[in-house]
């Protein structure tokens, strides 16, 4: 806990000082504290934990001049996103939800929520099984949004061989995954 306490704020003052990789480091793992603080506070709500994370994050960026490094990074940052949190109760107006503990700040550090990052392991060992003339159509069109067009110009491979790429491709991982169960 003392740990994060130390390399987060080491992150973010940097951060303030203008080191932009300092900067977006303290953001990511921020990220992953407040999924984990938000996963326990609002169990029964896994699919708006994202959308609150966003918006804290955005409140701690427009707030972070009013940050002074010699106070604990913890207790200003849990005051934000308790502010946040209770305006996210008030607007599903959940009388059950009022009731959670929000005073313990010690909390905000304590839990880290990785999920994201080993689903984008899991895809990444999963793809690597595909022929690049599969796996790249699936990269650059389902993962990074690109279209038909653009995947096609970027891998040389025909419209219709992107198509028939992603199709193809999918349909092995599906294979794939129903033969790890």
């Amino acid at each position: 806990m003392e740990e994060a306490e130390r390399r987060l704020k080491a992150l973010f003052v940097r951060g303030l000082d203008g080191d932009a990789d300092a900067y977006r480091g303290f953001l990511q793992a921020l990220t992953r504290h407040l999924r984990g603080f938000l996963r326990k506070r609002i169990p029964q709500r896994h699919d708006d934990v994202e959308d609150l994370v966003q918006e804290i994050l955005l409140a701690v960026h427009n707030a972070r001049h009013t940050y002074r490094p010699n106070e604990p990074l913890t207790a200003w940052l849990h005051a934000i996103a308790r502010y946040k949190l209770m305006d996210f109760f008030r607007a599903h107006a959940r009388r059950d939800s009022l009731n959670v503990p929000l005073d313990d700040h010690e909390e905000l550090l304590a839990a880290i929520d990785d999920e994201p990052a080993q689903a984008r392991h899991d895809v990444g060992k999963l793809l690597e099984h595909l022929p690049d003339k599969q796996r790249l159509p699936i990269v650059h069109m389902k993962l990074e949004g690109l279209s038909v067009t653009e995947t096609a110009r970027l891998t040389g491979l025909s419209e219709s061989a992107v198509k028939v790429g992603v199709h193809r491709g999918l349909k092995a991982l599906a294979a794939k995954i129903r033969g790890l169960r």
